[in-house]
């Protein structure tokens, strides 16, 4: 294990994709200047795509270096940061998110592997309101948070990988395995690389104490566009890497369970004239059971932790099922597009 301190000797360099961020930008960069670490071992680096709004101008304001790139895409402003960027740690975050003071050195000190590729920290609610507390409590977090300790060595599915906005990389391994897939976006674009990262042999450290607060939508309507473009992502990956890569197979899995199931509510549909009785039961099953089935898993919780605010155990089965029927529509949206891809190495 390498000491501590030549672990503090290392340098980071921070990259921030972001776009049209003026409303939110300025928290991140308060946070990142107050991070305990020496300011001469680390560097920010806000990579602009092509903002209509007055965010180039409040990151003028603050020491940190503004590339302009005018190229859309996630991906492809990450890469960019990446090419701009100096030193051997590479972590990412974005505009709507709160560092804390020690999320460099918590990084830092999970490179003491020369196998571990990548370290995620956990995605925590910044704000408090009703929608941000659902997106931590549900049973499926719309971000990532990890309990305990963990070191991942092979592919899993998505709910065991980092976020995007809370990633670190090693360079030498990034080089080694490849930068970020700019044919990839909407979603599901940093877990491509991971699971690069897990084939070639090399760790994902999760660790909870590499922690952010991330500012999540705060209208249903916001939270429901935000699902279908992760849907549009999912739709992308399964276009780009067809069934070559795990998570590829895995929305195609969730995409058939889907589709199976609209078949069986339309089939129920078109029965109704022909047995009323047996087709309507059949139809209030299909639809009713997702429904009573998230209802008992939130019961258990609330009865596990003693939470007696019992109005989530109706609102959020809801709004995990239409959470999940929005990234659905995603995925389908994002299949019947034409697209081109560029080649990538």
């Amino acid at each position: 294990m390498t000491s501590l301190n030549k672990k503090e000797d290392m340098k980071v360099s921070i990259i921030v994709p972001v776009k049209n961020a003026a409303a939110i930008i300025r928290d991140l960069l308060n946070s990142l200047m107050q991070v305990d670490y020496d300011k001469d071992k680390y560097e920010v680096i806000v990579v602009d795509g092509n903002s209509m709004d007055d965010t180039r101008k409040i990151v003028a304001e603050y020491p940190v270096k503004l590339i302009i790139e005018e190229r859309p895409g996630l991906n492809v402003a990450r890469n960019t940061g990446v090419k701009m960027s100096r030193y051997e740690i590479l972590a990412f975050t974005d505009a709507d998110c709160v560092v804390s003071r020690d999320w460099i050195k918590r990084i830092v000190d999970n490179f003491h592997d020369s196998y571990i590729g990548c370290v995620g920290g956990s995605v925590i609610r910044y704000n408090n309101d009703f929608l941000s507390q659902y997106a931590d409590e549900s049973i499926v977090p719309v971000m990532r948070s990890f309990k305990k300790y963990k070191l991942m060595s092979n592919v899993k599915p998505p709910i065991y990988y980092p976020t995007g906005c809370n990633m670190a990389f090693r360079r030498k391994i990034m080089e080694d395995v490849g930068w970020f897939d700019e044919n990839i976006h909407y979603g599901f674009d940093e877990n491509e690389l991971m699971e690069r990262i897990c084939k070639k042999g090399y760790k994902i450290a999760l660790d909870p104490s590499v922690l952010i607060k991330h500012k999540h939508r705060s209208t249903l309507k916001g939270l429901l566009k935000q699902m279908f473009r992760y849907g549009r992502g999912g739709g992308l990956l399964l276009k780009v890497k067809r069934l070559n890569s795990s998570f590829s197979k895995w929305i195609l899995s969730s995409l058939l369970s889907f589709l199976i199931w609209l078949s069986l509510i339309a089939l129920s549909i078109v029965t109704l004239s022909m047995n009323f009785i047996a087709s309507l039961a059949i139809l209030l099953t299909l639809i009713l059971t997702p429904l009573f089935s998230l209802m008992t898993l939130y019961i258990n919780r609330a009865i596990k932790v003693k939470d007696k605010r019992y109005e989530k155990i109706i609102i959020y089965p809801i709004i995990d099922i239409l959470r999940a029927l929005s990234f659905m529509i995603g995925i389908i949206y994002q299949l019947m597009k034409q697209q081109k891809f560029k080649r990538f190495a």
